[in-house]
């Protein structure tokens, strides 16, 4: 009996279809590599200890650090990443001691110790009744800082031109500024807070005024400081109101008429 062409297709086509499924080699199986890896199967010199250490030993984590750890994560943080400024207290402030003044010059005043409030504090009364600085310009005893009171102009530019025997305090914080120029005026009024104590505060600025010339009373009701006075020869005028703020800074506004 003759074998067709037609039947001897027929009976090869097994063995192509077996061959197209057989396994790869071993060699290549990348799964049994992974397993023989892990499951440490290497023998003889060929087991590396510091190897095998490696993909044995666990995972180190550090917990302070994996909440911030987002950067190629799908999600989002569930919070955003801290850039506050530290509070005051993280580091003491340098012009919390006694000798703050020492490093401005001697020839322009240091600190000195203030005396103690005398008499009672009307000029405690001005500050609480007033809501703003012009308000509490308007009211000074000093005839020619409440009438220049009037066309007070609002801009932290004015703390630049401070007079220079009554400067911004060393570390201070400015809210707000106020002041007038021209026409026989030259008001400057300043809010700022510091990290420094009321006391030191107002021993910075009984040095500072009384080496100018000024004369200086201190004022106090409860925590509300006053340190105020004027100067004969060119009619010169201040008043600086301390307190303590609930946050432990010390508040501070100043009040002068004779400004740069």
């Amino acid at each position: 009996m003759s074998i067709t062409f037609r039947n001897l297709a027929w009976a090869l086509a097994p063995l192509a279809l077996a061959a197209c499924g057989s396994k790869p080699p071993a060699d290549s199986n990348i799964d049994s590599l992974d397993a023989e890896l892990a499951g440490g199967n290497l023998t003889g010199n060929s087991r590396d200890p510091a190897m095998m250490s490696a993909l044995q030993d666990q995972i180190m984590v550090d917990p302070a650090l994996t909440g911030q750890a987002n950067n190629d994560a799908v999600r989002p943080p569930q919070q955003p990443y801290s850039g506050a400024t530290p509070p005051d207290s993280v580091a003491p402030s340098k012009t919390d001691g006694a000798g703050i003044a020492d490093a401005t010059g001697s020839s322009s005043g240091g600190s000195k110790p203030a005396p103690a409030p005398a008499g009672g504090c009307p000029q405690c009364k001005v500050k609480r009744d007033s809501v703003t600085l012009g308000a509490l310009a308007q009211r000074q005893a000093d005839k020619r800082t409440s009438g220049c009171a009037r066309g007070l102009q609002y801009s932290t530019a004015w703390v630049q031109r401070l007079p220079a025997d009554i400067p911004l305090y060393p570390d201070a914080r400015v809210d707000e500024a106020a002041g007038v120029a021209g026409n026989g005026c030259a008001l400057r009024i300043v809010s700022f807070s510091t990290g420094a104590s009321v006391q030191n505060v107002i021993d910075y600025y009984y040095g500072r005024v009384t080496a100018a010339g000024y004369s200086a009373e201190h004022q106090a009701d409860g925590g509300q400081h006053v340190l105020g006075g004027t100067r004969g020869k060119d009619g010169g005028a201040y008043v600086i109101y301390v307190e303590k703020r609930g946050d432990g800074r010390t508040e501070v506004d100043l009040v002068a008429n004779n400004g740069n």
